[in-house]
């Protein structure tokens, strides 16, 4: 048992990093509803959309500082600093992607929305409500097997967003004659699979806690 587990019988919960991080996920599900939101909007009406999931991913890079401030100011910790550190990191990442996929498909003026853009903004909307799910059972680490269940969710959306993609891409090769219209579709769809693949990292940190734990 690590000094730190040791500790943690001695001291009340904690009330700063928990708030924290539940904060994080829950505007993480705001922007991933948003983005499948604009996605789905007539064109007119997108911009409404894209100025909110500025305004989140604001709000979730504002959460990581504060965590990584309360990091620097509490020697006692729930788990693992590093755990800590990649967690709030890694939610922050799945925010930026898909914060530059609405950013690219503004500033690229994308007027037709495909089919694979809609799925994967859905995939990403479902991963990152698992990945709400399993934050809210990190207060207490007794229902380990609920996170568990959750990563591997979140697994296999991610690979059902690779599988996306790759059909994808082969497809605007295939179908698509303009240059540009190629780069725009593919800088887009690149940048909402790496969301799903940052949704599998916030997973990945979420199994080690658990591995720790159980």
């Amino acid at each position: 048992m690590s000094l730190n587990s040791i500790f943690q019988f001695l001291v009340p919960k904690d009330k700063k990093f928990f708030p924290l991080f539940e904060q994080a996920s829950q505007n993480l599900i705001l922007l991933a509803e948003t983005l499948h939101e604009a996605v789905n909007a007539p064109k007119l009406e997108r911009e409404n959309y894209f100025r909110k999931i500025e305004e989140l991913e604001a709000i979730i890079e504002e959460i990581t500082h504060k965590t990584h401030l309360e990091l620097s100011r509490n020697f006692i910790t729930p788990f693992d600093r590093e755990d800590i550190f990649a967690l709030v990191k890694s939610m922050d990442d799945v925010a930026d992607y898909m914060h530059g996929a609405a950013s690219r498909m503004r500033l690229y003026q994308v007027e037709k929305i495909t089919k694979s853009i809609r799925k994967l903004t859905e995939i990403n909307l479902e991963a990152c409500q698992h990945i709400g799910i399993a934050i809210k059972e990190l207060k207490d680490l007794k229902n380990l097997k609920a996170i568990a269940d959750a990563c591997k969710k979140i697994n296999k959306l991610e690979s059902k967003a690779d599988n996306v993609f790759d059909k994808a891409v082969a497809d605007i090769f295939e179908n698509e004659t303009d240059a540009k219209n190629i780069i725009k579709y593919k800088e887009v769809l690149s940048a909402l699979e790496s969301a799903s693949d940052k949704c599998k990292s916030v997973a990945n940190v979420l199994e080690s806690v658990v591995v720790k734990h159980s």
